[in-house]
């Protein structure tokens, strides 16, 4: 893709509708320093950052460190997230940069224009769970209902991120570039597995300013069923 097509299809990303639905639609790039493929993804995720209807999320993995460059964001735990992805959906080998939407739509690569179209798409299922935040101090109070009959059994999920970090890389495929990173995730943990029987009501220790992103998520891997978050 050319710098100006780049450009283009990012604004058109950031100039997309939103559609009437309570939820944000979740972004969650698998990226690392280390991939030389992975810049203009990486770009495209401060254009997802700046949107009210998506939770942008960029979760770097470890498993490129072994050809000269250690990607000083990267948790072994996310790559084995993204495997769990794989397993789900019957794919045998995992890759940078890949997008996945709402736990299900699976995008290889930079690709604004489909991104966006994932995203849309997305706005447009039905509601399945209704979920709030609110901060209380340290405490983060997470309420969730459902609201369609099928949705459990579930997961509820915490995560922090940090909006931008940059990294100077001197090794690897990406020598020499310094690259800011949008929406970088740590500190991501479950809170505890519902089967939606009865109202979700829950408090979690959240210190700190960074940004708080509950996910409430099929169990085994299935979409995200509800997102919110406190920046």
């Amino acid at each position: 893709m050319t710098r100006l097509t780049q450009a283009v299809a990012t604004l058109w990303l950031l100039a997309m509708p939103a559609f009437a639905q309570n939820s944000p639609v979740v972004v969650e790039l698998f990226t690392s320093q280390g991939c030389s493929s992975c810049p203009p993804a990486d770009e495209l995720m401060h254009a997802l950052a700046e949107r009210d209807d998506v939770i942008a999320l960029a979760l770097h993995v470890d498993y490129w460190d072994y050809i000269g460059w250690k990607d000083e964001f990267a948790d072994p735990r996310n790559a084995e997230r993204q495997r769990a992805y794989a397993t789900t959906a019957g794919r045998r080998s995992i890759y940078t940069p890949e997008m996945i939407v709402n736990g299900l739509t699976d995008i290889v690569g930079a690709k604004p224009m489909e991104i966006a179209k994932a995203i849309a798409i997305h706005k447009e299922y039905p509601q399945a769970v209704s979920l709030s935040l609110t901060r209380k101090g340290e405490q983060v109070q997470i309420d969730a209902t459902v609201l369609r009959s099928g949705s459990g059994p579930m997961v509820v999920q915490m995560l922090r991120y940090t909006p931008q970090r940059k990294a100077r890389i001197t090794r690897g495929e990406n020598a020499g570039r310094t690259i800011t990173y949008a929406n970088v995730t740590e500190d991501w943990k479950v809170l505890r597995e519902w089967d939606g029987k009865s109202p979700l009501s829950l408090a979690a220790r959240a210190p700190g300013d960074a940004p708080v992103v509950v996910l409430i998520q099929a169990a085994r891997m299935g979409p995200i069923l509800a997102a919110a978050q406190l920046r």
